[in-house]
């Protein structure tokens, strides 16, 4: 509630607005309950981390495409759209993949796109012998019947034998070519880049038939052509063509598919396969109600996640400068009593380089901090070279073996030999993990010399 009183009144009036009108909305489209709730009780899509890898290495996929109304073709801005390709779009919501299309011009082009390895599936390739070959095919998700096509003042194609020593025009490398030549050498068949190709032959008389799928049928002239019989025993079953040597990729497809809603699948197939004559577009009028509508919704969660937003960023905000506060004061009392201490310390990581100093050791080495910071001994003049070897020696092995070391030894400075009480102790993580060696000298203790820990 003290969130609501924070907006300002205009804010609350179009946050109702656009509820109002969403919900009117929603009841005008109170038939697609069905298609929603057949969406809501979809199966989730579950990926082995094998598969999810091979989505983050290989995001987009390469679709050899070809325009075969009312399955994949252009709209008349340039735009890819039909039956498989909302079920592409759907298949890259569910799976995270980009469907980049790469147009071919013909069924005979686009195989060899996938041959050579130029393409990455296809979604309109029916199923034959050949191009299992080369390529895998996912789980079908739908089908229809192969039907002859003819000329409308002759009598309708029955059969394949009815065709016996006539031409039948087919697209080169035709789904149905190697059968009809193994199965039926007494047509003549007639080999052209499309389907269009092969409607012309038709009606030019070059040709006695060819053969459609009974889904695109519709694109035929009026009084041209007349479909005839369908062929028994050929039914187009509806796949995704992959190349093969792209195991992950199929099974993902194949995962999608099984999760796909069958609700919505029914929707898409009906959309565009069941001759329904398309809902006329809104008026101007009603676009503009709903453009209002959706941009009161936006302003609306805007204004809401703003304000829940900015409360969550300041309350960060404060918390995070108390932090920083607080480390900075902390960072400034170990310095300084670091720097109280009168003798000699220092603190070196796993590899001996110099992390923190006090004043002491500056002092005793005649240097500096920021000149032998990320150094190691054997990297800078602070002391003899053989000095410096010897103790980066002993650092090294003291890490290996994570023991303390409490020693009063004679060691050679550059300004001369002195007698020393030396210390070294590794330190560790507040997790536990070895981070490196602090350590120091003062002066010697006494005679007893302790051997290390």
């Amino acid at each position: 509630m003290q969130l609501l009183r924070r907006l300002t009144p205009a804010l609350r009036w179009l946050v109702l607005f656009s509820v109002l009108m969403l919900g009117r909305e929603g009841l005008a489209r109170a038939p697609d309950a069905s298609a929603a709730q057949g969406v809501a009780t979809a199966r989730p899509l579950l990926l082995s981390p094998q598969e999810r890898e091979w989505i983050a290495r290989n995001p987009q996929v390469i679709v050899a495409s070809v325009q075969y109304p009312l399955y994949l073709f252009k709209d008349e801005q340039g735009q890819w759209t039909g039956l498989s390709h909302d079920i592409l779009r759907r298949l890259s919501r569910m799976t995270g993949l980009q469907f980049v299309h790469q147009e071919s011009f013909s069924t005979e082009h686009l195989l060899g796109l996938l041959e050579s390895g130029q393409a990455d599936m296809s979604s309109t390739l029916a199923v034959n012998d050949e191009r299992k070959g080369f390529l895998d095919f996912s789980h079908a998700f739908g089908g229809s019947g192969w039907v002859f096509v003819g000329l409308a003042a002759g009598e309708p194609v029955q059969s394949l034998e009815a065709l016996s020593g006539k031409v039948l025009a087919l697209p080169a490398r035709h789904a149905l070519e190697a059968a009809i030549r193994r199965d039926y050498p007494q047509i003549q068949l007639r080999a052209v880049k499309t389907y269009a190709e092969a409607r012309a032959l038709v009606e030019s008389g070059e040709a006695d038939a060819t053969i459609e799928n009974e889904n695109g049928t519709y694109q035929f002239p009026a009084g041209r052509l007349t479909l005839g019989a369908s062929i028994e025993g050929h039914w187009v079953t509806d796949h995704l063509a992959v190349r093969k040597g792209q195991p992950q990729l199929l099974s993902i497809l194949n995962k999608a598919l099984e999760a796909f809603p069958p609700a919505e699948l029914r929707a898409i197939r009906a959309k565009w396969l069941s001759g329904v004559v398309p809902v006329q577009p809104p008026s101007p009028w009603q676009r503009l109600i709903q453009w209002a509508c959706w941009g009161g919704v936006f302003a609306g969660v805007f204004g809401l996640l703003s304000v829940v937003w900015n409360r969550r960023l300041n309350r960060q905000v404060e918390c995070r400068l108390k932090a920083e506060e607080a480390l900075n004061d902390q960072l400034a009392f170990e310095q300084c009593l670091i720097n109280a201490m009168p003798d000699p310390v220092f603190v070196r990581d796993l590899e001996g380089r110099l992390i923190q100093c006090n004043k002491s050791y500056e002092e005793y080495l005649s240097t500096r901090f920021d000149r032998v910071q990320g150094k190691r001994l054997t990297e800078v003049d602070t002391l003899p070279a053989a000095t410096g070897q010897l103790l980066h020696a002993e650092f090294m092995a003291q890490l290996g073996s994570r023991k303390g070391r409490f020693i009063e030894r004679q060691l050679t400075f550059n300004n001369g030999t002195r007698c020393i009480y030396q210390w070294t102790v590794p330190f560790y993580s507040a997790n536990g993990v070895l981070r490196g060696v602090l350590g120091g000298w003062t002066a010697p203790r006494g005679p007893r010399q302790q051997e290390p820990r």
